[in-house]
């Protein structure tokens, strides 16, 4: 089984972050191919580089996505999400989405703990958008970004805990998710001082991924995830333009 895990921002050492992990979660034989964007922000950190993100995973998959069997969308808020399950031939999984289906698994009420203050709207529209508000307990931002925590983790280590806990208390909150590229890894070093299920989103998405291509589902022929009629663009990646051209 091939995985390509895409990371639509720019840092590769973000990237590295997530393979090294990754490599940790994978079950035997499956390969995984890693790419990062090929344009647009360092790190996805407000609704403009959200934006961007997205264009730049879709572009990303254009390039690299004709061999491999399912697609892990690495970046806590799933830019152009619906769009590539709409564009791909194969299963596509976002980081945030499988997050919240896991804890939706897990029974009761969820909260999202997260690096960068601009994320605490942004993710409750994402989750508003996949129908799931009335499970959503509370989304807690830090102050350090998802790549500041990505460069010094045992720093935050603590902030993290501490954010997650009063989820817990405070809000609620049945289990929790911690989201982000940079996050990656961590839920395990804090589980322990954390009272409900911890999840890791790189870790519920490379899963999730893996489970989808065992499935053997195939594309959907009709309906709003069918792939689209052929359309002409401009000014797009070749590869980019080619996929639509083909649609």
């Amino acid at each position: 089984m091939r995985l390509l895990l895409i990371n639509p921002n720019t840092t590769q050492t973000m990237t590295d972050l997530m393979v090294r992990e990754a490599g940790k979660l994978l079950s035997p034989g499956t390969e995984l191919k890693a790419v990062s964007g090929r344009f647009g922000g360092r790190y996805v950190s407000s609704r403009a580089t959200y934006a961007i993100a997205g264009h730049a995973a879709l572009d990303a998959y254009a390039e690299h996505g004709a061999d491999v069997d399912a697609v892990a969308l690495a970046c806590f808020g799933d830019p152009a999400l619906l769009a590539l399950k709409e564009i791909a031939h194969q299963p596509v999984v976002g980081m945030a989405e499988a997050s919240c289906l896991t804890a939706a698994a897990m029974g009761g009420r969820f909260a999202i703990v997260t690096g960068g203050e601009r994320w605490g709207p942004m993710l409750r529209e994402f989750v508003a958008l996949m129908g799931m508000s009335e499970r959503l307990a509370f989304v807690q931002t830090v102050a350090p970004t998802g790549a500041d925590i990505a460069r010094e983790p045992e720093r935050a280590l603590g902030l993290l805990a501490d954010a997650c806990r009063a989820c817990v208390t405070e809000h609620g909150a049945d289990s929790v998710i911690l989201g982000g590229a940079g996050l990656a890894g961590l839920a395990t070093r804090i589980s322990d001082k954390v009272p409900v299920p911890l999840i890791d989103g790189l870790a519920a998405c490379v899963r999730m991924a893996e489970h989808l291509a065992r499935t053997g589902a195939g594309k959907a022929k009709v309906g709003s995830y069918a792939r689209t009629p052929p359309v002409e663009s401009v000014g797009l990646g070749k590869p980019l333009a080619r996929l639509l051209a083909d649609s």
